[in-house]
């Protein structure tokens, strides 16, 4: 119950533009701010030394550039762009050629034609550095044009691109059915957006219960799956299935946040599981950070500590 107010409440702030624009004016200043333990910095520089931390330990990464919801075909442009020199550059550095985009930043409020273009873009850019582009799945109003335009682009030759599904969705078995037969790659969570019950699981046990079932699902038919969670009950189940299934620790990956549970991210490295973190980075950073903070509600007296004692400091 304190977990669903929670993630209610901060799915709010997390669409606030006027808190939003507040937050940009301080931006990630300070490395010791809470929100640097979620988020790498507002620039590709700071992913890129997040990551080579990371990859010092054995693990490896995926680059996210935070964004969403633009509105104008110039700001898409402008996302394209960033993720292409943001490419080069992570080129460059010599760490992980992975990236993670959500489509809306690529022009999919606008019209989905816009957005095929623009993801061709990338993948083109992608696919010349030997990168490899996850497609994050958005609110429940996104995910019919997600698939479809992931379908698109698979259909066309892309084979350098997956796409993410959440269990909290009642829909996601066919979702995960229709991407297993392209072959493409999944990428498995739980959802941090607020739902419509129509539409989505409200109940833990149910989200977390749909959760085995499609974990069973890819690691019997999936193509790499990714088992994205920090649930130590996820990851035990995530464990049995795949011996019950023969699936080998090199054939599927766990992920998880950077900054999130990295007690399991070590534990499991040591394991011998592949680890993989999401290194979120950008100046769109603060709706981000508010859904990670209604994910974990003892976050939230961390980040009230840390705003009193910045204030103090001011």
């Amino acid at each position: 119950m304190i977990q669903a107010v929670a993630r209610a409440a901060f799915s709010v702030l997390a669409d606030s533009q006027s808190l939003k624009r507040a937050a940009s004016r301080y931006g990630l200043r300070r490395r010791d701010s809470f929100a640097r333990r979620f988020i790498a910095g507002e620039s590709v520089a700071d992913a890129i030394e997040a990551a080579r931390a990371l990859e010092a330990q054995g693990l490896t990464v995926t680059l996210d550039l935070l964004g969403e919801s633009v509105a104008a075909r110039d700001a898409a442009l402008r996302a394209v762009e960033q993720y292409i020199a943001s490419m080069a550059q992570i080129a460059r550095a010599g760490v992980g050629r992975n990236i993670s985009l959500k489509l809306t930043q690529l022009g999919l409020t606008i019209d989905r034609a816009t957005t095929v273009d623009n993801l061709r873009r990338v993948l083109d850019a992608a696919a010349a550095d030997d990168f490899f582009v996850r497609i994050d799945m958005e609110n429940s109003p996104y995910t019919d044009a997600t698939l479809d335009t992931f379908e698109t682009v698979w259909g066309i030759g892309y084979k350098n691109v997956g796409v993410v599904i959440q269990s909290a969705l009642r829909r996601s078995e066919q979702d995960i059915r229709r991407v297993n037969r392209l072959g493409g790659r999944v990428r498995l969570v739980k959802g941090a957006y607020r739902e419509p019950g129509e539409v989505a699981y409200r109940r833990k046990a149910d989200v977390d219960a749909a959760f085995i079932d499609l974990m069973t699902l890819l690691f019997k038919e999936g193509t790499y799956p990714a088992i994205a969670t920090h649930d130590p009950a996820m990851i035990d189940a995530a464990r049995r299935i795949a011996r019950e299934t023969g699936v080998t620790p090199d054939r599927f990956e766990f992920q998880m946040l950077y900054g999130v549970r990295r007690d399991l991210q070590t534990a499991l490295h040591r394991d011998g599981y592949r680890m993989r973190i999401y290194v979120p980075f950008g100046s769109e950073w603060f709706p981000y950070f508010m859904r990670r903070l209604g994910e974990r509600p003892a976050n939230v007296g961390f980040v009230i500590k840390s705003v009193l004692q910045e204030k103090r400091s001011l």
